[in-house]
């Protein structure tokens, strides 16, 4: 009983010490969306975003390093998932750009994974129990964003199902008044093909 307690414990360390910010944001049409964390070197990090509205749901991803190096660059993607190590300490820069839209702005979910600084493999303090609870950690963590990724998807293809019914709706109404048209003009030219006509 006293190895589950410590077990909770170790992963309640282990979570708190990963830190996510989940973040939703609309990016508007030649514009630019950049966000910063400050790391240490030889801290994971990972970068998971969705489009969720506009346009054709895509855009421009960048990962910049402290020095001003670029470490990923994605043009026109609708989501993503890139995993790195911080190679320095700084402050590291992930931009999201709808640069190539002219009018549609663009809503975005993402969400920038910090874990905690890569320990030495030989250090003493690196036991079998905390190997456990960080790889666990890192499993609830990918659940979770897939979760949020699930919950995008799901929101895009309600709005996707809705504008369709709509589109359906009004040709039922069109249609509905084209038929009424063409009833009242068929009565029309069939009364006026029987009508007994007197020449006086």
């Amino acid at each position: 009983m006293k190895s589950f307690g410590l077990i909770v414990a170790l992963l309640a360390v282990a979570l708190c010490l990963t830190s996510t910010s989940a973040v939703l944001v609309t990016v508007d049409a030649v514009a630019e969306a950049c966000f910063h964390d400050d790391v240490k070197m030889h801290t994971k990090m990972g970068l998971t975003f969705e489009v969720s509205e506009g346009g054709f749901l895509d855009i421009d991803v960048k990962i910049s390093s402290p020095d001003g190096k670029e470490i990923y660059s994605g043009n026109r993607e609708s989501n993503g998932k890139y995993t790195f190590s911080a190679d320095q300490d700084g402050v590291y820069t992930y931009c999201f750009s709808n640069k190539m839209s002219t009018m549609t702005p663009k809503t975005v979910m993402f969400s920038m994974d910090i874990g905690d600084k890569k320990k030495d493999e030989g250090s003493d303090h690196h036991n079998q129990l905390e190997e456990m609870v960080a790889q666990l950690s890192t499993s609830l963590m990918a659940v979770k964003h897939e979760q949020d990724y699930m919950e995008v998807r799901e929101r895009i293809h309600r709005m996707i199902n809705d504008n369709t019914n709509s589109r359906v709706a009004w040709w039922a109404f069109f249609e509905d008044f084209i038929l009424i048209g063409m009833t009242l003009g068929q009565i029309y030219y069939l009364k006026r093909f029987f009508e007994v006509r007197r020449v006086v």
